[in-house]
């Protein structure tokens, strides 16, 4: 009996030894096996596989795309402008053993590596780089994240600026520059429609020229606009050219002016001229009488 028991433990034992070797890897993940703390090259397929228990120890790496978070990074930009940036990446292990023996924790070597990155892509760029050309900038992050990534086992797949924090003085600033070229634009387009509603009106002006009737029917055109409106008082213009054509074809000239009285002679002629001769004593101007009123007068009666 105790040789059947000690049998029967053995085999007990020997088949949880067993079951216990047995571990299940995910779809998404790759195990890699350390023998007497030296790693194995055959890395572990997905599914039901079995290590020697107390002889083998098994570490799972993680497949998957891992979204990590840039925290914001305050730097300051190639014009002297101070900025806040923050950004993602996506990246995977492409090679589980180089993850798990180069790299004690590459997750977090991979967050430290592009914070410094994005550092020195603030202070390489221009702050139009950083708020329009982002597409560069997210290939430069790139390559500079990648680099020393690859020798860890990890492949970056992206890299994206998420927001751009700018001081409030610089967004002001910024909202005047954009105002005042809306401004430009609008006074450029209304510009060149002042010109080509000139030209247009020119060659109005000379197609009416030759053909008169055409004002008239503008002009019947532009009191139909009006009378459209319902208006109480309607503006009737009246062209000048048909004031002309009437007055040639009323019959009979216009009375003439009277002629402006002359000027009076000047001064000096007016002295140059001879004075009338003086009356002679046997009338005026020596043929007439003297009147009776240059006769002495008549004594006074003394009574």
């Amino acid at each position: 009996m105790d040789v059947v028991e000690l049998v029967t433990a053995l085999a007990g034992a020997g088949l949880l030894w067993f079951a216990a070797g047995f571990r299940v890897v995910r779809q998404y993940e790759r195990g890699v096996v350390f023998r007497f703390g030296r790693v194995r090259e055959q890395v572990s397929a997905p599914g039901l596989t079995r290590i020697q228990p107390g002889v083998d120890r098994m570490r799972k790496v993680n497949m998957q795309i891992i979204t990590m978070p840039i925290p914001a990074q305050d730097g300051i930009t190639r014009d002297n402008v101070t900025v806040r940036v923050d950004a993602v990446v996506y990246f995977r292990v492409v090679d589980p053993v180089r993850a798990v023996v180069d790299v004690q924790d590459y997750i977090s070597a991979v967050g430290q590596v592009a914070q410094t990155s994005l550092r020195s892509i603030i202070g390489k760029s221009d702050l139009d780089d950083l708020l329009s050309n982002r597409e560069r900038l997210n290939e430069g992050l790139e390559l500079m994240i990648d680099s020393p990534a690859l020798g860890w086992g990890v492949q970056i797949d992206r890299v994206e600026i998420k927001d751009v924090a700018l001081p409030e003085s610089m967004k002001r600033s910024m909202s005047r520059q954009a105002e005042a070229e809306r401004e430009r634009r609008a006074r450029v387009i209304s510009a060149d429609g002042e010109l080509q509603a000139s030209e247009k009106l020119a060659l109005a002006a000379a197609a009416m020229e030759n053909n008169p009737a055409a004002l008239q029917l503008r002009l019947l055109e532009t009191v139909v606009q009006v009378a459209a409106e319902k208006n109480s008082t309607l503006v009737l213009p009246f062209p000048v050219e048909l004031l002309r054509f009437l007055e040639r074809a009323t019959p009979g000239a216009p009375a003439a002016a009277p002629a402006p009285p002359a000027p009076a002679p000047p001064a000096a002629e007016v002295a140059a001229q001879p004075l009338p001769p003086l009356a002679s004593p046997g009338g005026r101007n020596g043929h007439e009488p003297l009147p009776d009123d240059t006769a002495p007068a008549a004594q006074a009666d003394p009574a």
